[in-house]
């Protein structure tokens, strides 16, 4: 077993840190309390490669794997919980959709701007009635001549404003269920279909996130993505490999949160001292260091057993698992080590645990991870 990262990621991770120095860690808390997505810098991960990181070179990507996403996703999600989810989404859910299960022709209609930053990918399964019961959904497609009209509403869609690429799951055969829901990609623009931003969130506030609104929206056949009616069993797919993203991300949360608390502890004294000399405090961080290193590593386990091409869904669920709740762990801890500071927004790590709280529930919820593992223990 080789736990080093290979040459070519160590030094991703080193370009992207000092980057993430530069040009996001100064920006960050301006950017969450206006709410603000920022365009400029998302631009500038697009150039860097950083949007396409799965797609193959042939259609204008970097060619690498879910290891890979993992280690972009965390670097940034240490600086900006928000960009993170914008770099783990994109690459992992709507790109990643069409990477998988699109023809040759929609892989290169779409891919290639979406790997070099041009457009942004949103991915709609949550509805407002179906969230982790997500085959409950009520959006339809029926057919029209050789085409389709779809109706319906999505929401908390990661991207949803900002998007210029969206698939979107709609149930095609109700009396099937599970098995009778297919996916489209659908472009902004589209007559019918509307966007609608989502506003006073608790966390992650500079990720855009929007309603999707649909109605009587027309598409050819040349706009369903995989086979009909089996939608729901490639969106399966599709959440493994996000959770991985969102595992990813936890972990660059609770390392942002443990190398605040770090920092502050050395430098605030309190009877005479450096408050990290007291074991209370001493202990805390030990206790986040070592739940940060082990979901780290249950992270890449997972992603190293999706890029072997081996079974990895139970490993991601683990890791998505762990991952979350350490992050949460820690930022509380981090907020505990500040004091009364950390209730402020004049250090970072209030921010990191309002973001930390999304990664317990986005990409199925803690009690759905539970819900997948604990099946595969009982199998």
């Amino acid at each position: 077993m080789d736990f080093e990262l290979p040459e070519e990621l160590q030094e991703i991770q080193r370009t992207l840190r000092v980057f993430c120095e530069a040009e996001v860690k100064p920006r960050a808390r301006e950017w969450d309390e206006r709410g603000e997505f920022p365009h400029e810098v998302v631009a500038r991960l697009g150039e860097m490669g950083l949007l396409g990181i799965t797609v193959p070179e042939e259609y204008g990507g970097a060619g690498l794997g879910a290891l890979a996403v993992a280690v972009v996703v965390e670097e940034v999600a240490r600086y900006d919980g928000s960009l993170a989810l914008t770099v783990a989404s994109h690459n992992g859910l709507g790109t990643g959709h069409i990477l998988r299960f699109g023809t040759e022709a929609q892989r290169r209609r779409y891919l290639p701007a979406l790997a070099r930053g041009e457009r942004l990918a949103a991915w709609g399964l949550t509805e407002p009635g179906s969230g982790s019961d997500a085959a409950a959904m009520r959006t339809t497609a029926l057919r029209r001549g050789e085409g389709w009209v779809l109706n319906g509403t999505k929401t908390f869609i990661t991207q949803g404003t900002v998007g210029g690429t969206f698939v979107v799951l709609a149930v095609t055969d109700p009396g099937r269920k599970q098995h009778g829901i297919t996916a489209f990609v659908l472009e902004k623009g589209l007559p019918g279909f509307s966007q609608r931003p989502i506003h006073g969130k608790l966390g992650m506030r500079s990720s855009d996130t929007a309603e999707l609104v649909l109605e009587e929206v027309e598409v050819g056949d040349e706009r369903r993505l995989g086979a009909v009616n089996e939608g729901f069993l490639n969106t399966l797919q599709i959440l493994d490999r996000g959770r991985i993203g969102i595992g990813a991300l936890a972990v660059g949360l609770g390392r942002g949160a443990l190398e605040e608390a770090r920092a502050y502890a050395l430098e605030r004294r309190a009877f005479g001292q450096p408050i990290a000399r007291f074991q209370a405090i001493a202990f805390m961080l030990a206790d986040m260091a070592t739940e940060t290193a082990a979901a780290r590593l249950l992270v890449h386990r997972a992603a190293a057993l999706c890029d072997a091409g081996l079974r990895f869904g139970q490993e991601a669920s683990m890791a998505k698992l762990f991952a979350s709740e350490a992050a949460m762990r820690a930022a509380s801890r981090a907020v505990q080590i500040h004091g009364g500071y950390g209730y402020t927004r004049d250090f970072p790590v209030e921010r990191y645990l309002r973001d930390a709280k999304l990664t317990e529930i986005g990409e199925g919820t803690s009690e759905v991870q539970r819900m997948v593992i604990s099946r595969q223990v009982l199998r």
